[in-house]
């Protein structure tokens, strides 16, 4: 939704309610850390609920109240009926909150916002070290075990790939996007940061790890340069490390067929 708003030159609603919706993130999980505990007195939660749970309700019907009385009649004078059918088709991308509506509602096709030059199928596009057609490295890129996305010079998304296990979901809506804008707004200065040092060369390489949703995630961000050393833009190379952290030994491959007959 709010890729679409900004193709319309409108960025209130995102800076503002990313930001809220961080906020809300924050008192929930503080909500959640008091219940977990345990021998809290009456006095201590009366606290709890003081400090915490009402300030976290407020929140929440605040953000409600910002959605349906601002966001969503704004997004309905602003956006074309081709949006909302972009929109309807990528939203299971990410899910849906309380229900899944996927019946009862009949959207325009909506037209593929990507606008990449067409390739024949049985063309190859020539590299230094070979040769591969559109569908090879489709596939190619589907089959890594890795997230990457591609951000351009002009810091706007061009590329994201598809694998089958992905970490982080993307919709079609970011490409165009101004990498800024896909990220929150507690984390934008770092985002500048690091595109700033790829830019001047100080830098081209920059990594991070987290864990989510009991997962080792890797990050990594590598700056792009053609053969004179000019910037070209930023891949991020994102990937889900915990099975690879967890491997002890050898395998070695005259073992393949042993260890999938024992699997």
């Amino acid at each position: 939704l709010f890729s679409c708003l900004e193709r319309h030159g409108i960025t209130g609603p995102s800076k503002v309610m990313w930001g809220k919706d961080d906020e809300v993130r924050a008192l929930l999980k503080s909500l959640g850390e008091a219940l977990a505990a345990q021998g809290a007195t009456a006095a201590e939660w009366k606290i709890v609920v003081q400090a915490v749970a009402e300030p976290a309700l407020a929140a929440v019907e605040e953000m409600i109240y910002k959605e349906e009385n601002i966001l969503l009649p704004m997004s309905q004078n602003a956006l074309t009926d081709d949006e909302w059918g972009e929109i309807w088709q990528q939203t299971p991308e990410y899910g849906y909150c309380l229900v899944d509506p996927r019946e009862g509602y009949q959207p325009p096709k909506a037209t593929d916002p990507a606008k990449v030059a067409a390739v024949a199928a049985n063309e190859s596009l020539v590299f230094p070290t070979g040769a591969l057609t559109p569908a090879q490295i489709r596939g190619l890129f589907g089959a890594l075990p890795l997230d990457l996305t591609f951000v351009d010079a002009d810091d706007r998304v061009r590329y994201f790939s598809e694998g089958a296990d992905r970490v982080f979901a993307r919709s079609k809506a970011i490409l165009g996007r101004k990498v800024q804008h896909c990220h929150p707004p507690k984390s934008v200065h770092i985002v500048e940061q690091i595109l700033e040092d790829f830019k001047s060369g100080r830098r081209s390489i920059a990594e991070f790890w987290i864990t989510l949703h009991g997962k080792f995630v890797h990050i990594r961000y590598f700056a792009v340069r053609d053969e004179a050393g000019a910037y070209q833009g930023t891949l991020e190379v994102t990937q889900d490390l915990t099975r690879l952290r967890a491997l002890a030994g050898e395998r070695r491959l005259l073992e393949y067929d042993e260890k999938e007959k024992a699997a």
